[in-house]
Protein backbone atom coordinates (compact mmCIF):
# COMPACT_ATOMS: atom_id res chain seq x y z
CA UNK A 1 0.00 0.00 0.00
CA UNK A 2 1.32 3.07 -1.12
CA UNK A 3 1.38 6.53 1.47
CA UNK A 4 -1.02 8.23 -0.63
CA UNK A 5 -3.65 5.33 -0.69
CA UNK A 6 -3.64 5.44 3.33
CA UNK A 7 -4.28 9.16 3.24
CA UNK A 8 -6.98 8.85 0.78
CA UNK A 9 -8.59 6.09 2.81
CA UNK A 10 -8.27 7.72 6.12
CA UNK A 11 -9.91 11.07 4.68
CA UNK A 12 -12.45 9.21 2.97
CA UNK A 13 -13.37 7.41 6.20
CA UNK A 14 -13.79 10.89 8.00
CA UNK A 15 -15.21 12.58 4.93
CA UNK A 16 -18.06 15.45 5.92
CA UNK A 17 -19.54 16.22 2.38
CA UNK A 18 -21.65 12.50 1.76
CA UNK A 19 -19.33 12.45 -1.66
CA UNK A 20 -18.87 8.48 -1.00
CA UNK A 21 -21.62 5.82 -1.17
CA UNK A 22 -18.87 3.19 -0.63
CA UNK A 23 -15.37 3.60 1.05
CA UNK A 24 -13.08 0.44 0.00
CA UNK A 25 -11.05 -0.66 3.23
CA UNK A 26 -10.09 -3.41 1.65
CA UNK A 27 -8.11 -0.95 -0.61
CA UNK A 28 -5.09 -0.81 1.79
CA UNK A 29 -4.05 -4.06 1.35
CA UNK A 30 -3.48 -3.80 -2.29
CA UNK A 31 0.26 -3.19 -3.86
CA UNK A 32 -0.71 -1.66 -7.20
CA UNK A 33 1.38 -2.76 -10.30
CA UNK A 34 4.08 0.08 -11.30
CA UNK A 35 3.13 2.12 -14.35
CA UNK A 36 2.14 5.81 -15.06
CA UNK A 37 -0.19 6.24 -12.19
CA UNK A 38 1.43 3.88 -9.68
CA UNK A 39 -0.20 4.23 -6.33
CA UNK A 40 -2.54 6.85 -7.66
CA UNK A 41 -5.56 6.81 -5.18
CA UNK A 42 -8.78 7.33 -6.92
CA UNK A 43 -12.59 7.41 -6.51
CA UNK A 44 -15.10 5.88 -9.46
CA UNK A 45 -18.58 7.25 -10.29
CA UNK A 46 -21.52 4.66 -8.14
CA UNK A 47 -22.61 3.56 -12.38
CA UNK A 48 -19.54 2.53 -13.36
CA UNK A 49 -18.87 -1.14 -12.70
CA UNK A 50 -15.74 -2.28 -10.50
CA UNK A 51 -15.37 -6.18 -9.81
CA UNK A 52 -16.61 -7.27 -6.64
CA UNK A 53 -18.22 -3.83 -5.52
CA UNK A 54 -22.25 -3.38 -6.36
CA UNK A 55 -23.01 -0.66 -8.66
CA UNK A 56 -26.27 1.00 -7.24
CA UNK A 57 -26.47 3.83 -9.74
CA UNK A 58 -27.73 6.20 -7.12
CA UNK A 59 -31.09 4.31 -6.88
CA UNK A 60 -33.46 2.70 -4.41
CA UNK A 61 -33.42 -0.63 -6.03
CA UNK A 62 -31.09 -1.06 -8.68
CA UNK A 63 -27.92 -3.22 -7.22
CA UNK A 64 -25.28 -5.13 -9.69
CA UNK A 65 -23.01 -7.39 -8.34
CA UNK A 66 -20.32 -6.26 -10.58
CA UNK A 67 -18.91 -9.50 -11.44
CA UNK A 68 -16.08 -7.54 -14.22
CA UNK A 69 -14.75 -4.19 -14.45
CA UNK A 70 -15.75 -1.44 -17.16
CA UNK A 71 -12.92 -0.38 -19.23
CA UNK A 72 -12.33 2.78 -18.24
CA UNK A 73 -11.76 1.32 -14.61
CA UNK A 74 -9.86 -1.56 -15.44
CA UNK A 75 -6.99 0.57 -18.04
CA UNK A 76 -6.57 2.55 -14.71
CA UNK A 77 -5.95 -0.13 -12.14
CA UNK A 78 -3.62 -2.23 -14.96
CA UNK A 79 -1.43 1.43 -14.91
CA UNK A 80 -1.10 1.32 -10.88
CA UNK A 81 -4.24 3.42 -9.91
CA UNK A 82 -6.02 2.44 -6.63
CA UNK A 83 -10.10 2.47 -6.34
CA UNK A 84 -10.16 3.33 -2.49
CA UNK A 85 -14.37 4.07 -3.29
CA UNK A 86 -17.58 4.69 -5.01
CA UNK A 87 -18.68 8.28 -5.48
CA UNK A 88 -22.59 9.50 -4.71
CA UNK A 89 -24.81 11.17 -7.37
CA UNK A 90 -28.09 12.24 -8.84
CA UNK A 91 -30.47 9.20 -8.94
CA UNK A 92 -29.66 7.56 -12.48
CA UNK A 93 -27.20 10.42 -13.30
CA UNK A 94 -30.35 12.09 -14.14
CA UNK A 95 -29.73 15.56 -12.67
CA UNK A 96 -27.79 18.23 -11.80
CA UNK A 97 -27.85 18.49 -8.02
CA UNK A 98 -26.68 14.90 -6.47
CA UNK A 99 -29.39 15.32 -4.08
CA UNK A 100 -30.42 12.24 -3.73
CA UNK A 101 -33.49 10.46 -2.07
CA UNK A 102 -32.17 7.56 -1.35
CA UNK A 103 -28.46 8.03 -0.30
CA UNK A 104 -28.78 11.80 1.08
CA UNK A 105 -27.32 15.16 -0.75
CA UNK A 106 -23.92 15.18 -1.42
CA UNK A 107 -22.79 18.61 -0.10
CA UNK A 108 -20.29 21.28 -1.63
CA UNK A 109 -16.52 21.26 0.06
CA UNK A 110 -16.87 25.25 -0.37
CA UNK A 111 -19.76 25.42 1.66
CA UNK A 112 -21.96 22.41 3.00
CA UNK A 113 -25.27 24.67 2.75
CA UNK A 114 -24.25 24.27 -1.25
CA UNK A 115 -24.55 21.47 -4.02
CA UNK A 116 -21.63 20.27 -6.08
CA UNK A 117 -23.86 19.85 -9.02
CA UNK A 118 -24.58 16.75 -10.47
CA UNK A 119 -24.29 13.88 -11.53
CA UNK A 120 -20.98 13.40 -10.38
CA UNK A 121 -21.21 15.42 -7.88
CA UNK A 122 -19.71 12.88 -5.30
CA UNK A 123 -16.60 12.62 -7.62
CA UNK A 124 -16.16 16.64 -8.23
CA UNK A 125 -16.47 17.12 -4.13
CA UNK A 126 -14.27 13.59 -3.10
CA UNK A 127 -11.47 16.01 -5.20
CA UNK A 128 -12.05 19.69 -4.32
CA UNK A 129 -12.29 18.08 -0.60
CA UNK A 130 -8.99 17.06 -1.24
CA UNK A 131 -10.19 13.42 -0.13
CA UNK A 132 -8.36 11.79 -3.94
CA UNK A 133 -6.75 13.67 -6.99
CA UNK A 134 -8.59 12.15 -9.25
CA UNK A 135 -12.43 11.37 -9.57
CA UNK A 136 -14.11 9.45 -12.28
CA UNK A 137 -17.72 10.95 -13.80
CA UNK A 138 -19.85 10.46 -16.77
CA UNK A 139 -21.14 13.47 -18.96
CA UNK A 140 -24.40 13.22 -20.96
CA UNK A 141 -25.37 16.67 -20.92
CA UNK A 142 -22.79 18.64 -18.39
CA UNK A 143 -22.63 16.20 -15.26
CA UNK A 144 -18.68 15.99 -15.60
CA UNK A 145 -18.41 19.83 -16.10
CA UNK A 146 -20.82 21.10 -14.17
CA UNK A 147 -19.68 19.76 -10.81
CA UNK A 148 -16.37 20.45 -11.86
CA UNK A 149 -17.47 24.29 -12.20
CA UNK A 150 -19.44 24.15 -8.79
CA UNK A 151 -16.78 22.90 -7.06
CA UNK A 152 -14.17 24.86 -8.27
CA UNK A 153 -11.86 21.80 -10.08
CA UNK A 154 -11.24 20.76 -13.64
CA UNK A 155 -13.29 18.43 -15.45
CA UNK A 156 -13.02 17.36 -19.12
CA UNK A 157 -16.41 15.73 -21.25
CA UNK A 158 -14.41 14.02 -23.83
CA UNK A 159 -15.41 12.95 -27.65
CA UNK A 160 -18.05 10.42 -27.10
CA UNK A 161 -16.65 6.97 -28.10
CA UNK A 162 -12.94 7.76 -26.99
CA UNK A 163 -13.48 5.79 -23.89
CA UNK A 164 -15.29 3.03 -23.54
CA UNK A 165 -18.68 2.78 -21.63
CA UNK A 166 -18.72 -0.63 -21.26
CA UNK A 167 -19.54 -1.57 -17.79
CA UNK A 168 -21.46 2.22 -17.07
CA UNK A 169 -24.83 2.10 -16.46
CA UNK A 170 -26.29 4.03 -19.59
CA UNK A 171 -28.64 7.20 -19.46
CA UNK A 172 -28.41 7.93 -22.93
CA UNK A 173 -26.01 6.02 -24.85
CA UNK A 174 -25.73 8.28 -27.98
CA UNK A 175 -24.65 11.11 -25.43
CA UNK A 176 -23.18 9.43 -22.72
CA UNK A 177 -19.13 9.78 -21.86
CA UNK A 178 -17.12 8.77 -19.08
CA UNK A 179 -14.32 11.64 -18.41
CA UNK A 180 -12.40 12.93 -15.48
CA UNK A 181 -12.30 15.45 -12.72
CA UNK A 182 -9.19 16.35 -10.98
CA UNK A 183 -7.15 19.66 -9.80
CA UNK A 184 -4.50 19.35 -12.11
CA UNK A 185 -4.67 19.31 -15.70
CA UNK A 186 -1.60 16.97 -15.63
CA UNK A 187 -3.81 14.40 -14.02
CA UNK A 188 -6.62 14.79 -16.60
CA UNK A 189 -4.47 14.20 -19.21
CA UNK A 190 -2.93 11.25 -17.50
CA UNK A 191 -6.01 9.73 -16.87
CA UNK A 192 -7.55 10.37 -19.88
CA UNK A 193 -4.66 8.90 -21.82
CA UNK A 194 -4.82 5.85 -19.73
CA UNK A 195 -8.22 5.54 -20.29
CA UNK A 196 -8.36 5.97 -24.00
CA UNK A 197 -5.78 3.71 -24.84
CA UNK A 198 -4.54 3.38 -28.15
CA UNK A 199 -7.03 6.13 -29.38
CA UNK A 200 -5.00 8.45 -27.28
CA UNK A 201 -2.52 8.56 -30.12
CA UNK A 202 -4.74 8.29 -32.74
CA UNK A 203 -6.56 12.17 -31.58
CA UNK A 204 -6.63 14.98 -33.97
CA UNK A 205 -2.54 16.80 -33.79
CA UNK A 206 -3.86 19.95 -35.47
CA UNK A 207 -2.75 23.49 -34.42
CA UNK A 208 -2.87 25.12 -31.37
CA UNK A 209 -5.94 26.68 -30.58
CA UNK A 210 -5.35 30.42 -30.53
CA UNK A 211 -8.77 31.63 -31.58
CA UNK A 212 -12.06 31.59 -29.03
CA UNK A 213 -15.37 32.02 -30.64
CA UNK A 214 -18.38 33.43 -28.55
CA UNK A 215 -21.38 32.14 -29.52
CA UNK A 216 -23.30 34.94 -29.25
CA UNK A 217 -27.07 33.94 -29.44
CA UNK A 218 -26.25 31.14 -26.98
CA UNK A 219 -24.74 33.82 -24.55
CA UNK A 220 -27.83 36.23 -24.94
CA UNK A 221 -30.51 34.15 -23.80
CA UNK A 222 -28.81 32.55 -20.81
CA UNK A 223 -30.21 32.07 -17.78
CA UNK A 224 -26.75 34.10 -15.98
CA UNK A 225 -26.09 35.96 -12.43
CA UNK A 226 -23.91 39.07 -12.19
CA UNK A 227 -21.34 36.87 -11.06
CA UNK A 228 -21.06 34.61 -13.58
CA UNK A 229 -21.44 37.18 -16.76
CA UNK A 230 -19.02 39.71 -15.29
CA UNK A 231 -16.37 37.15 -14.96
CA UNK A 232 -16.90 35.53 -18.15
CA UNK A 233 -16.11 39.07 -19.58
CA UNK A 234 -12.69 39.67 -17.62
CA UNK A 235 -12.11 35.88 -18.91
CA UNK A 236 -12.37 37.58 -22.47
CA UNK A 237 -10.45 40.58 -21.78
CA UNK A 238 -7.66 38.78 -20.46
CA UNK A 239 -7.49 35.79 -22.89
CA UNK A 240 -7.13 38.61 -25.83
CA UNK A 241 -4.96 40.62 -23.62
CA UNK A 242 -2.23 37.07 -23.48
CA UNK A 243 -2.54 37.30 -27.49
CA UNK A 244 -5.34 35.04 -28.22
CA UNK A 245 -7.95 36.22 -30.88
CA UNK A 246 -11.44 36.42 -29.39
CA UNK A 247 -14.27 35.94 -32.13
CA UNK A 248 -17.65 37.37 -31.36
CA UNK A 249 -20.65 35.48 -33.96
CA UNK A 250 -24.12 35.20 -33.81
CA UNK A 251 -24.23 31.32 -34.32
CA UNK A 252 -28.04 31.52 -33.62
CA UNK A 253 -27.58 27.77 -34.25
CA UNK A 254 -26.01 26.93 -31.27
CA UNK A 255 -28.01 27.38 -28.40
CA UNK A 256 -30.01 25.17 -25.99
CA UNK A 257 -33.35 23.50 -27.35
CA UNK A 258 -36.05 21.32 -26.51
CA UNK A 259 -35.56 18.95 -29.19
CA UNK A 260 -32.87 17.97 -27.06
CA UNK A 261 -35.45 16.56 -24.35
CA UNK A 262 -37.18 14.44 -27.01
CA UNK A 263 -33.37 12.75 -27.91
CA UNK A 264 -32.38 12.19 -24.65
CA UNK A 265 -36.41 10.93 -24.34
CA UNK A 266 -36.27 8.07 -26.73
CA UNK A 267 -33.21 6.85 -24.94
CA UNK A 268 -34.07 7.11 -21.78
CA UNK A 269 -37.40 5.44 -22.21
CA UNK A 270 -35.88 1.79 -23.74
CA UNK A 271 -33.87 1.88 -19.81
CA UNK A 272 -36.84 3.02 -17.42
CA UNK A 273 -40.20 2.59 -19.16
CA UNK A 274 -40.48 -1.32 -17.62
CA UNK A 275 -39.49 -0.17 -14.16
CA UNK A 276 -41.87 2.72 -13.94
CA UNK A 277 -44.35 0.11 -15.20
CA UNK A 278 -43.34 -1.80 -13.07
CA UNK A 279 -43.97 0.68 -9.87
CA UNK A 280 -40.43 0.70 -9.22
CA UNK A 281 -39.66 3.09 -6.24
CA UNK A 282 -37.96 6.36 -7.87
CA UNK A 283 -37.33 9.81 -6.54
CA UNK A 284 -40.13 12.41 -7.32
CA UNK A 285 -38.30 14.65 -9.57
CA UNK A 286 -36.26 11.52 -11.23
CA UNK A 287 -39.64 10.40 -12.34
CA UNK A 288 -41.55 13.10 -13.82
CA UNK A 289 -38.57 13.50 -15.83
CA UNK A 290 -39.09 10.04 -16.76
CA UNK A 291 -42.28 10.18 -17.30
CA UNK A 292 -42.16 13.12 -19.72
CA UNK A 293 -39.23 11.60 -21.67
CA UNK A 294 -41.57 8.49 -22.45
CA UNK A 295 -44.17 10.56 -23.71
CA UNK A 296 -41.79 12.43 -26.00
CA UNK A 297 -40.36 8.76 -27.10
CA UNK A 298 -43.79 7.65 -28.47
CA UNK A 299 -43.86 11.39 -30.31
CA UNK A 300 -42.93 10.19 -34.20
CA UNK A 301 -43.26 14.14 -35.25
CA UNK A 302 -40.97 15.16 -32.02
CA UNK A 303 -38.37 12.73 -32.74
CA UNK A 304 -38.40 13.49 -36.43
CA UNK A 305 -37.79 17.19 -35.62
CA UNK A 306 -35.03 16.08 -32.45
CA UNK A 307 -32.76 14.32 -35.09
CA UNK A 308 -32.70 17.05 -37.70
CA UNK A 309 -32.07 19.30 -35.08
CA UNK A 310 -29.14 17.15 -33.89
CA UNK A 311 -27.80 17.15 -37.30
CA UNK A 312 -27.77 21.41 -37.53
CA UNK A 313 -25.92 21.66 -33.90
CA UNK A 314 -23.71 19.40 -35.06
CA UNK A 315 -23.09 21.02 -38.17
CA UNK A 316 -22.68 24.21 -36.66
CA UNK A 317 -20.29 23.06 -33.96
CA UNK A 318 -17.91 21.38 -36.69
CA UNK A 319 -17.58 24.77 -38.16
CA UNK A 320 -17.28 26.80 -35.28
CA UNK A 321 -14.46 24.73 -33.89
CA UNK A 322 -12.77 24.39 -37.10
CA UNK A 323 -9.17 24.77 -37.23
CA UNK A 324 -7.77 26.96 -34.74
CA UNK A 325 -10.55 27.52 -32.57
CA UNK A 326 -12.69 27.00 -29.88
CA UNK A 327 -15.81 27.56 -28.71
CA UNK A 328 -16.14 29.15 -25.44
CA UNK A 329 -18.78 30.08 -22.89
CA UNK A 330 -19.48 29.89 -18.92
CA UNK A 331 -19.52 26.70 -17.71
CA UNK A 332 -22.61 26.96 -15.91
CA UNK A 333 -24.88 29.98 -15.26
CA UNK A 334 -24.45 30.52 -11.73
CA UNK A 335 -22.33 29.39 -9.15
CA UNK A 336 -24.65 28.81 -6.09
CA UNK A 337 -27.43 26.13 -6.02
CA UNK A 338 -28.73 26.27 -2.12
CA UNK A 339 -29.65 22.62 -1.36
CA UNK A 340 -33.46 22.25 -0.86
CA UNK A 341 -34.34 24.98 -3.82
CA UNK A 342 -35.02 24.08 -7.16
CA UNK A 343 -34.63 27.79 -8.20
CA UNK A 344 -31.67 29.86 -8.81
CA UNK A 345 -32.72 33.63 -9.42
CA UNK A 346 -36.32 32.51 -10.48
CA UNK A 347 -35.55 30.29 -13.21
CA UNK A 348 -35.64 26.00 -12.43
CA UNK A 349 -31.94 24.78 -11.66
CA UNK A 350 -31.11 22.44 -14.16
CA UNK A 351 -32.11 25.47 -17.03
CA UNK A 352 -29.30 27.49 -15.55
CA UNK A 353 -26.31 24.75 -14.57
CA UNK A 354 -27.31 22.89 -17.37
CA UNK A 355 -27.49 25.67 -20.42
CA UNK A 356 -24.19 25.73 -21.62
CA UNK A 357 -23.01 22.16 -20.88
CA UNK A 358 -26.08 20.25 -22.76
CA UNK A 359 -26.19 21.31 -26.42
CA UNK A 360 -22.22 20.06 -26.43
CA UNK A 361 -23.37 16.48 -25.93
CA UNK A 362 -25.30 15.92 -28.84
CA UNK A 363 -22.39 16.57 -31.33
CA UNK A 364 -20.37 14.43 -29.52
CA UNK A 365 -17.52 16.93 -28.99
CA UNK A 366 -14.79 17.33 -26.16
CA UNK A 367 -15.15 20.50 -23.75
CA UNK A 368 -12.94 21.33 -20.89
CA UNK A 369 -14.38 23.43 -17.57
CA UNK A 370 -11.66 25.07 -15.79
CA UNK A 371 -12.19 27.62 -13.30
CA UNK A 372 -10.80 31.54 -13.72
CA UNK A 373 -7.79 31.86 -11.73
CA UNK A 374 -8.42 34.36 -8.80
CA UNK A 375 -9.07 33.28 -4.98
CA UNK A 376 -11.60 31.09 -3.57
CA UNK A 377 -14.37 29.43 -5.74
CA UNK A 378 -14.32 31.68 -9.12
CA UNK A 379 -16.82 30.65 -12.06
CA UNK A 380 -15.11 28.53 -14.82
CA UNK A 381 -15.17 28.81 -18.71
CA UNK A 382 -15.96 25.61 -21.42
CA UNK A 383 -13.79 25.20 -23.99
CA UNK A 384 -15.49 23.84 -26.60
CA UNK A 385 -13.43 21.68 -29.24
CA UNK A 386 -13.38 19.76 -32.42
CA UNK A 387 -14.23 16.39 -31.84
CA UNK A 388 -10.58 14.52 -30.89
CA UNK A 389 -9.39 17.68 -29.54
CA UNK A 390 -8.89 16.61 -26.02
CA UNK A 391 -4.78 16.94 -26.24
CA UNK A 392 -5.32 20.53 -27.93
CA UNK A 393 -8.13 21.70 -25.51
CA UNK A 394 -5.39 20.56 -22.53
CA UNK A 395 -2.67 22.77 -24.93
CA UNK A 396 -5.20 25.55 -24.60
CA UNK A 397 -5.86 25.54 -20.80
CA UNK A 398 -2.13 25.14 -19.65
CA UNK A 399 -1.32 28.59 -21.86
CA UNK A 400 -4.27 29.37 -20.00
CA UNK A 401 -3.17 28.60 -17.01
CA UNK A 402 0.79 29.28 -17.26
CA UNK A 403 -0.81 33.41 -17.93
CA UNK A 404 -2.63 33.62 -14.99
CA UNK A 405 -5.85 33.25 -16.90
CA UNK A 406 -7.41 30.14 -15.15
CA UNK A 407 -6.88 28.30 -12.69
CA UNK A 408 -7.18 25.96 -9.82
CA UNK A 409 -7.45 28.21 -6.77
CA UNK A 410 -6.63 25.79 -3.72
CA UNK A 411 -5.45 22.23 -4.55
CA UNK A 412 -6.20 20.55 -1.04
CA UNK A 413 -4.67 16.94 -1.99
CA UNK A 414 -1.70 16.02 -0.16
Amino acid sequence: MTTAVSRALEKALGDTTNSFTAVHEGAAGLEPPGGPLHGLPIAVKDLIDHAGHVTTAGSAFYRHHATTTAPAVARLEAAGAVVIGRTGLHEFAFGFSSENPWFGPVLNPWDHRLSPGGSSGGSAAAVAAGIVPVALGTDTGGSVRVPAALCGIIGLKTTHGLIPLDGVFPLVPSFDTVGPLAATLDDIETTTAVMAAHRWETLDDGPPIRRLVVPQAWLDTAPMTDEVRTAFSEFLDAAAWVGLVVEHRELSDLQPSPHQTALVGAEVALIHRKWREEGKPYGEDVAARIDENVELADDPTAQAEARKWREQITRAMTEATAGDAAVVTPAVGAMDKWIGDDRIEGHHYRRVLSWFSAPVNPTGQPALAMPIAGPGRRPAVQLIGAAGSEKRLIGLGRLLETRGVLGVSRLTYG
